[in-house]
């Protein structure tokens, strides 16, 4: 996931001023090849999950990050030119925000069962951890040498390290894509990791949708924030040193809560943790065009903060708790375009917002009802009943349903 860097808008924001300076670019004009890259990319998440579940997680890896480190390489010596902005920006997008994303998430689901919950809250930690480390060094590297040095030491790190390791040590469990054929399916079999749903039958389940459009609601919220966050804070007296300080608290908050969802996961399920996740990032939502002291402030910080690390690790884990793991890199594909979507919608929610009505609280108002009514079917919903595997390619008459 670390490898997704280039991909990301974190990862593109440390190069942008820089970029659009060299390149003679405009910010419109780049917010708008940016959005369409964002949007097309999406497109490449059900593929890369398709893949996953044809070809396997270690050929399909590795593939997308030598592809991901030859855009970077080719976007560290780009002359210029919309057209071919709007390529390299599209690739660095589909490869690494999309594609390479689902197949992280879908390398820990295939790789443990019942656990699955507290592997990915370790799993979000780390992938926390890490990414604050690269933001360091990467951002360093961009002020000390420029963008285009800092993005070919990015390429080499792609091609000369993070792919051969791809190559030589990812292993993937071979009973997460053996699908199982309905006549020989034993009653003590009942349970067992290689009974799945396909794409097609997750798609029908209420669990689906609740947790995809809770999570694509998050991403909102995040992305909107995540652009104009200082700016929100500005509406309400506070000034740019206290934004710094409130994002280090939030990040803090976050990875407890990471850990926290993760242990939790052990004990209690996730559609319950999802539900009181939600209810607190609703609270928090609300609470924020009210907030007035620092006081105030801290304790939103706290509650958006761990709400939004339970959410990120329910996310990464529900799938293959909820459909079994033998069709569930295209059900993380098909999951993770609803998150890029949401992505790429939130800063354009926010910023018309505050275009129409002067502030930012009609739409954190209205976000928070939205979120809480999902909260509630979250917390209400129940797991689907895992029936068997079935190739999606040919038709399968069996209708056979069993219970997890």
């Amino acid at each position: 996931m670390l490898a997704t860097l280039p991909g990301r808008t974190q990862g593109l924001g440390l190069i942008t001023e820089p970029l659009l300076k060299d390149l003679h670019t405009g910010h419109i004009a780049y917010a708008t090849i940016n959005l369409w890259a964002t949007l097309l990319g999406a497109a490449f998440c059900f593929p890369a999950g398709w893949l996953i579940d044809r070809i396997g997680l270690r050929t399909v890896s590795t593939a997308l990050v030598l592809l991901l480190g030859v855009t970077v390489w080719r976007m560290s010596v780009f002359a210029g030119g919309v057209a071919g902005l709007f390529l390299l920006l599209l690739l660095t997008r589909a490869l690494g925000q999309s594609a390479l994303s689902v197949v992280s998430i879908t390398a820990v689901g295939k790789s443990f069962g019942r656990r699955v919950g507290f592997a990915m809250g370790v799993y979000s930690f780390l992938l926390s951890i890490f990414f604050v480390m690269a933001f360091i060094v990467v951002g360093a590297s961009v002020s000390g040498r420029g963008w285009r040095v800092a993005w070919g030491q990015i390429a080499a790190a792609l091609v000369f390290v993070i792919a051969p390791l791809t190559l030589l040590f990812l292993r993937e469990n071979p009973g997460a894509t053996a699908a199982v054929e309905p006549a020989a399916i034993q009653p003590s079999e009942v349970g067992n990791a290689s009974i799945s749903f396909g794409l097609h039958q997750a798609l029908r389940t209420a669990v689906f949708w609740i947790f995809g459009l809770a999570t694509a609601l998050f991403g909102i919220v995040s992305s909107g924030l995540g652009l104009f966050n200082e700016a929100v804070l500005a509406e309400h007296g506070f000034d740019q040193k206290t934004f710094h300080i409130f994002l280090a608290v939030t990040t803090f908050a976050g990875l407890l809560g990471q850990l926290l969802c993760g242990w939790l996961a052990l004990r209690h399920p996730m559609q319950k943790l999802m539900g009181v996740a939600l209810l607190i990032y609703s609270l928090a939502l609300g609470m924020l065009p009210f907030v007035k002291t620092f006081a105030h402030l801290w304790s939103f910080a706290v509650l958006i903060g761990s709400a939004g690390g339970f959410i990120t690790v329910i996310f990464f884990a529900i799938w293959s708790h909820a459909f079994g793991r033998a069709h569930l890199g295209r059900i993380q594909g098909a999951a993770q375009i609803l998150t890029v979507l949401a992505s790429a919608i939130g800063p354009l929610l926010f910023a018309r917002c505050v275009a129409l009505t002067g502030s930012y609280t009609p739409l954190l108002l209205g976000l928070a009802l939205v979120v809480l009514v999902l909260g509630i079917a979250a917390w209400n919903v129940s797991m689907p009943k895992l029936a068997p595997a079935v190739d999606e390619t040919i038709p399968n008459p069996s209708s056979v349903q069993l219970r997890s």
